[in-house]
């Protein structure tokens, strides 16, 4: 049977649910929302079974790529992967609304892309569904000025927006649903990345529609990922960082690293420009897991996107 596209899978992510889970950590804190949480992640993991197939499938290839596990994965260790997914929802919530302690949170490798927003540069930042990118906002060194805006797929975009902005109204961090990458998205975010602001764009999921893809190994196999980042980043003509937040001890690392100051895809060898920044962006993400091995929350069958989407022409 064909396996359905991450997109139609369904979001079982409620307003009201995070609004109650966070209503909860504001009141009685952190242990309480946990002892919430976790049946809530058991039943969750119960009645989806492709994402409780694609957490496992996803760990057992992390394990015979790197060995990163004692033993081979099971139920403990998907269990204990949705149960950090949940918690990062927290993290996302508290790191908006200014609540989340700045000390618990490391850079690693940053330089080039806060010398970058000094010079008022905007630029495209490669991330993946993993970790809480929303921490930047509490950085004591980014938060002021820093304007990012975050490239989604999905339809949820606007409402998780009003939840960001009951939360804080001064946040600096939006949502942008986009469907597909025409001249009008072109110029949009054209003029959001000239007036130094930075745009966030994970390459991790092939969309639904135009999703092209390119190919590279990842854990021990080829994979497809989105074409999209690149024709992107080849459009804007701006710096291109790929940039993971991941937990660290009792909170987070952020590991910044640059693709390239310009994405070049010359026409006469554009599909092999694109596979070689494709092999470095997942070679990267492939590093990151290694050090954090939960954070990684695709869970739908990612080996199989490539059964959606067409190569780049």
């Amino acid at each position: 049977m064909r396996a359905q596209h991450w997109a139609n899978l369904g979001e079982s992510t409620f307003v009201g649910g995070i609004w109650f889970l966070y209503g909860v950590y504001r009141l009685f804190g952190r242990v309480p929302f946990l002892l919430l949480m976790y049946p809530v992640v058991f039943y969750y993991w119960l009645l989806r079974p492709v994402a409780r197939r694609a957490s496992i499938e996803y760990l057992t290839r992390l394990q015979r790529s790197h060995a990163v596990f004692d033993a081979a994965p099971g139920v403990g260790h998907s269990l204990r992967h949705f149960g950090l997914f949940a918690q990062t929802l927290l993290d996302k919530l508290l790191a908006i609304g200014g609540r989340y302690d700045r000390g618990r949170l490391q850079f690693h490798g940053h330089q080039a892309l806060l010398a970058a927003q000094a010079a008022g540069q905007g630029s495209l930042i490669m991330t993946a569904h993993m970790g809480c990118l929303e921490l930047l906002q509490t950085a004591a060194g980014w938060r002021e000025g820093l304007r990012l805006t975050i490239l989604v797929h999905t339809g949820h975009a606007e409402r998780f927006n009003r939840i960001l902005q009951r939360i804080n109204p001064e946040v600096q961090v939006r949502l942008l649903q986009v469907e597909s990458f025409d001249a009008a998205t072109a110029m949009l975010l054209a003029n959001r990345v000239a007036a130094g602001e930075h745009v966030a764009i994970a390459g991790d999921r092939v969309p639904l529609r135009s999703g092209r893809t390119v190919s590279a190994r990842f854990l021990g196999e080829m994979a497809e990922f989105p074409a999209g980042p690149y024709l992107i980043a080849a459009v804007l003509r701006c710096p291109v960082f790929m940039l993971a937040c991941v937990h660290h001890g009792t909170g987070y690392s952020v590991h910044v690293e640059q693709l390239a100051e310009r994405v070049q895809l010359p026409r006469a060898d554009r599909i092999g420009a694109m596979g070689d920044y494709a092999a470095r962006y997942a070679a990267w993400l492939e590093g990151c897991v290694q050090r954090s091995p939960y954070d990684w929350f695709n869970f739908f069958p990612f080996w199989d996107q490539g059964r959606h989407a067409s190569s780049a022409e």
